[in-house]
């Protein structure tokens, strides 16, 4: 057990360098465009910041927001997973799928739950561009952390 833990641990830092590198970047970097965009509907419609909602809500809740995840990062997700099999291959010809599994959930659900509750917790709504002044007006919703 202490040498599949120790080959994981350097497996993942190794994963810094090498073959598709780019994927460090690409994954999180779509897993955050679909967290704004979440983000900015959940603000929107005046919902509390997600990952709260996940934690303290009803469980009827907790399982719609679960589900929701699941459907907004599972391309993301599914294809961390393919491009780390593909890395693996390249560089070990093998592939560890539990490895492959931690490093897509880093990549993708990480920074998803992370930007989607601070994107609804800020709550900046830009209302509008006012023609005459050319300035953008914010407006602040006061209860970001009310719990339905």
């Amino acid at each position: 057990m202490e040498d599949l833990l120790n080959r994981m641990f350097t497996d993942l830092i190794g994963r810094l360098t090498g073959p598709l590198t780019f994927r460090l970047f690409l994954q999180p970097a779509m897993a955050m465009f679909f967290a704004y965009r979440d983000g900015l509907a959940d603000a929107r419609e005046g919902r509390p910041p997600h990952f709260w909602r996940m934690v303290t809500g009803p469980p009827e809740a907790r399982k719609r927001r679960a589900r929701e995840t699941i459907r907004a990062v599972m391309k993301v997700f599914i294809m961390a997973v393919v491009m780390d099999c593909v890395y693996q291959w390249i560089l070990f010809r093998w592939i560890y799928p539990i490895e492959a599994m931690v490093v897509a959930v880093i990549l993708a659900i990480v920074p998803y739950l992370a930007l989607r509750g601070v994107r609804s917790a800020c709550r900046f709504d830009v209302l509008a561009m006012e023609a005459e002044e050319g300035s953008w007006r914010f407006t602040l919703v006061k209860d970001a952390f009310r719990v339905e």
